[in-house]
């Protein structure tokens, strides 16, 4: 099964990889749906709320600033460094993410080349006039006052550059995510239960265009029967056999 995988790859001219959960839980980050990840543990805080209750905007940043570490000390894993190796290797042209930790980058592949449709962890945004903040700048300012931080250019509400439950996707990011996999002719789902959509719609836009599917999990998903070659594996251990790194 591996070595179908590997002449997949082999084969392919412009690949895209669409990443979920699954690849980067061995890098110590729990799936969000996991008994040990954080929807089993705290109430869905939904974007509406979020910006009209201050209740609730010092609820998330405590949560977020409690929890932290976590994403501050992960570290890309053998099946991040694998999807940076076919980057650099020009197998492929873009890595769409639905994960928000930035270990893609961390691993080598060009910010340019990620595409983020469910936004990014590791810093806020000002949701009325875009700045981005940095977490070291406004935790301890929260710590200190309690508040829930606000633009230093605008005074707008400022929120972590994720994407909430009743959050608009992002229209630029989902843009170039639909442009890849349209000219992609091979399309690896790597680490993704493939149930949240839109994001998960992708993969099905690469095959439906006439691109090779290929799914990597470690459990079933809904859209195994679309799919050229599944393989129900550890991700991390699986890619760096295809690619030959540690």
């Amino acid at each position: 099964m591996l070595d179908d995988f590997k002449a997949l790859v082999d084969r392919s001219k412009r690949a895209v990889v669409f990443t979920g959960a699954g690849i980067s839980t061995e890098s110590g980050i729990p799936d969000f749906r996991s008994p040990g990840g954080i929807w089993s543990k705290n109430r869905v805080i939904y974007f509406d709320e979020f910006v009209r209750s201050r209740d609730a905007r010092i609820e998330a940043w405590t949560r977020l600033f409690g929890g932290r570490d976590m994403l501050k000390n992960a570290q890309p894993n053998a099946g991040h460094r694998a999807v940076a190796k076919l980057v650099e290797q020009g197998k492929v042209s873009h890595v769409i993410t639905q994960n928000v930790d930035g270990l893609h980058q961390a691993a080598g592949v060009p910010a340019s080349l990620v595409i983020e449709v469910h936004g990014n962890a590791t810093y806020a945004k000002c949701l009325a006039c875009g700045l981005r903040h940095e977490f070291d700048d406004i935790e301890p300012v929260f710590k200190r006052t309690g508040e829930p931080p606000v633009c230093r250019d605008c005074n707008g509400i400022v929120k972590s550059a994720t994407i909430s439950f009743g959050q608009a996707m992002p229209e630029e990011e989902m843009e170039r995510a639909a442009e890849a996999v349209l000219s992609c002719d091979l399309c690896l789902a790597i680490g993704s239960s493939l149930v949240v959509y839109p994001a998960a719609g992708l993969p099905i836009a690469a095959k439906r265009n006439g691109a090779k599917f290929v799914i990597l999990n470690r459990d079933p998903t809904e859209l195994d029967h679309l799919a050229d070659l599944v393989v129900n594996a550890e991700i991390g251990p699986t890619l760096a056999k295809v690619m030959g790194v540690n």
